[in-house]
């Protein structure tokens, strides 16, 4: 107890207080915010690279071969004559010559 009445009292130098919460927010950027920056950066590519004829897997579980592609929709033909609207965020996986190009969790 004597340690926390010692940092509350007045007259202490404020970079020693200081310096602990700056670490704190270093470690916190770079295990945290970094790597997510970094995931957001990969599927926003993944999904910028959706082409004609490539094999997806939806968010929903949905598997079909993209027929059209617009500028924030994809169409997905998941059957003989059976074509679905998805937004290009609704992707997870998109398949090439039989080897998965991408996943997103």
């Amino acid at each position: 107890m004597t340690s926390i009445i010692a940092m509350a009292q007045p007259g202490g130098n404020p970079i020693t207080t200081i310096i602990p919460l700056l670490l704190v927010v270093l470690i916190f950027y770079f295990m945290i915010l970094r790597p997510q920056q970094k995931k957001q950066k990969e599927r926003t590519q993944l999904l910028e690279s959706v082409q004609k004829g490539d094999k997806v897997i939806t968010v929903g579980g949905a598997h079909g071969t993209v027929v059209g592609l617009e500028d924030k929709t994809v169409v997905i033909q998941v059957a003989e004559n059976v074509k679905v609207k998805f937004e290009r965020s609704a992707i997870s996986t998109i398949s090439r010559s039989s080897e998965a190009v991408g996943k997103t969790s």
